[in-house]
């Protein structure tokens, strides 16, 4: 069975952010607004989304 993806894309910028935000944005592979990584739908990944949610945008891949 095929393991589920998520497209996640940067829409807002990082400067001004916590730096913990930061850094977890940065783990996800993210560096650029409008850029966008294929990540599994897992637990660890939805809990880096529910932290920095607010500066990306979901969709099921």
């Amino acid at each position: 069975m095929e393991e589920k993806k998520l497209k996640i894309t940067l829409v807002r910028s990082t400067i001004g952010a916590v730096a913990k935000n930061k850094a977890i944005v940065e783990s996800m592979g993210l560096r650029k607004i409008g850029k966008s990584v294929i990540l599994p739908d897992n637990d660890a990944t939805r809990g880096q989304i529910r932290k920095v949610g607010h500066l990306l945008k979901v969709e099921e891949a």
